[in-house]
């Protein structure tokens, strides 16, 4: 059944693909697709239109036209539908955006998966990263040149508000990068969930191995 109601129109000829509206979206319908932001289900899109004033193009308005009735991230979840993003990505893992500055907490891809939080670098220099993470949401940070306070809330939200079965954490073995595990820690301390967590470790000539118990008491 569809309806007539409003609902956001994205210009393609003004999107740059920048992605500034995706974590405006408390619903998640906004994604990135071929380099341009995307309205990927239309009744995950409230037509309340948070994500206009994000975008630096204009490049989305809000219309009134046929389209399909809002449901919630829950509704579509508790159907059984897997995460839109799935299945438009090209990628092994399970979401878009991966930055946690763009993530919002309450995206519905969230809902029900393992939570990987990996330091920029690794991807670069673990080589089967993708391949050891398929189907798993991915969010990645540094903790040296990122907002701390930013990831801590951000993650403690993820946490908090899904069903995030596991956590592990993928790090550099330098000293600086111990930093994302603490944040992570804490984070999870702050959701209040008792899920575990696990800390990876990439050394720098390319492998993975499991943190320590001495290095993790270490950084802790």
């Amino acid at each position: 059944m569809r309806v007539v109601r409003k609902i956001v129109r994205i210009d393609p000829d003004k999107c740059d693909g920048c992605g500034a509206c995706i974590p405006a979206c408390p619903e998640g319908a906004i994604q990135i697709v071929n380099g341009k932001a995307t309205l990927v289900k239309e009744s995950l899109c409230d037509g309340l239109g948070a994500c206009v004033k994000e975008c630096p193009k204009g490049a989305i308005t809000i219309e009134e036209r046929e389209a399909e009735p809002f449901e919630s991230p829950g509704q579509h979840v508790a159907r059984g539908e897997p995460p839109r993003a799935e299945m438009l990505t090209g990628s092994r893992i399970a979401n878009w955006p991966v930055k946690l500055e763009l993530v919002n907490p309450r995206a519905p891809f969230l809902s029900g998966r393992e939570l990987v939080v990996s330091a920029d670098c690794v991807p670069f220099v673990y080589g089967d990263f993708i391949l050891s993470f398929a189907g798993k949401v991915v969010v990645s940070g540094c903790p040296i040149f990122g907002d701390k306070g930013l990831y801590r809330d951000k993650l403690m939200g993820m946490i908090r508000h899904n069903d995030v079965k596991s956590l592990k954490v993928v790090r550099m073995e330098v000293p600086c990068c111990s930093e994302l595990a603490r944040i992570a820690r804490e984070a999870l301390e702050k959701s209040g969930k008792g899920i575990e967590m696990e800390e990876l470790v990439v050394t720098i000539d390319g492998n993975l191995k499991t943190a320590s118990s001495r290095e993790v008491a270490l950084w802790r």
